[in-house]
Formats: structure tokens, C-alpha cells, sequence
């Protein structure tokens, strides 16, 4: 045990603690293995979400992506606006697209939910905040522009805007 000097004052104990991060959309426990999403076909095996064969003893268990989609909660909000968008438009969506489609090949949990258009901007939320950060990137590594990142300390919400 650390002694401390006679002037010093004793350590604080009354610091302010962040609360650990409540996700209702993750799974308190590991669904047993195999699980199928009865929604999306994904399978729950080797500890992770895979997009393989479906065997034949599998539980049936909304995956946590599906279940985001089902409820319109999305854990990434990507917004896209500016002149450059509305003559590039369909250009900047296939590359949001496909951005999303070679997420989703590797990480079946990371899907869009929806594109969305709102009073000159277009608005794409997805079931992670990873996805909605990667088609930021790529937007701006392919076209500049203007990106800003804010994840939200009272929820675990990334709101990404992009502007050109």
C-alpha cells in the first residue's frame, strides 16, 4: 500500500462514474449455437453472426439487426446534402449502397434500414454506427466535402453528416 505525504489531502471518491451503455438490441446472454435470424437467414455460430448454410437443429431467434429494422431504431443516421448531391445524387447512393452490400458480406448485422429523402437532403440510417461511419468515409474519400461525426452521450446514436 502507497503512503502518501503528511500534506497531501487523501484521494477523491466522490468522481463522477459514466453508466455502462444499455443496448436493448444486443442479446443479454449468447443465443446457443446454431441460431437462425428467421427473418434474415443469418446464423448464429462460432460465437458470431455468419452468413452460412442453415443446419438443421438451429433455434430460431431474431437476429439483433433485423430486430433493429422491424422497430425503425437505427444505431447510425447518415445525412447527406448539398448542391453536389443533388446533381451526383444517384452516384453518391450506389456508392452508399454498395459500401453497405460489401459491409453486409462480411458482417451480417450491419445493414441499412432506410434511404430516405428530406427537404433537399437525404437521410440513411443503418443498424450500426460502423456502417453509417464507413459510407461517411467513403463519400468523402471519393467526392471531399464536409464530414462531421457526433456520437450522442445519452444513446448510442452516431448522427454523421455530409455535406458538398
Amino acid at each position: 500500500m502507497k503512503s502518501r505525504a503528511p500534506n497531501q489531502s487523501p484521494p477523491r471518491k466522490n468522481r463522477l462514474l459514466r453508466e455502462h451503455v444499455h443496448d436493448t438490441y444486443k442479446f443479454k446472454r449468447k443465443p446457443s449455437e446454431p441460431t437462425v435470424c428467421p427473418a434474415c437467414r443469418a446464423v448464429y455460430f462460432g460465437g458470431r453472426w455468419q452468413w452460412i448454410a442453415q443446419p438443421a437443429d438451429a433455434e430460431a431467434h431474431t437476429c439483433p439487426a433485423c430486430h433493429r429494422i422491424q422497430d425503425k431504431y437505427p444505431a447510425g443516421s447518415l445525412t447527406l446534402s448539398g448542391e453536389f448531391l443533388t446533381t451526383h445524387r444517384d452516384e453518391i447512393l450506389n456508392l452508399a449502397r454498395n459500401t453497405a452490400e460489401g459491409a453486409k458480406a462480411e458482417h451480417p448485422l450491419k445493414r441499412i434500414i432506410a434511404i430516405e429523402d428530406a427537404a433537399g437532403s437525404v437521410v440513411i440510417t443503418t443498424t450500426d454506427a460502423h456502417l453509417a461511419r464507413g459510407i461517411g468515409e467513403a463519400l468523402y474519400r471519393a467526392y471531399s466535402g464536409d464530414l462531421d461525426l457526433r456520437y450522442l452521450d445519452d444513446s448510442d446514436l452516431l448522427r454523421v453528416t455530409w455535406t458538398r
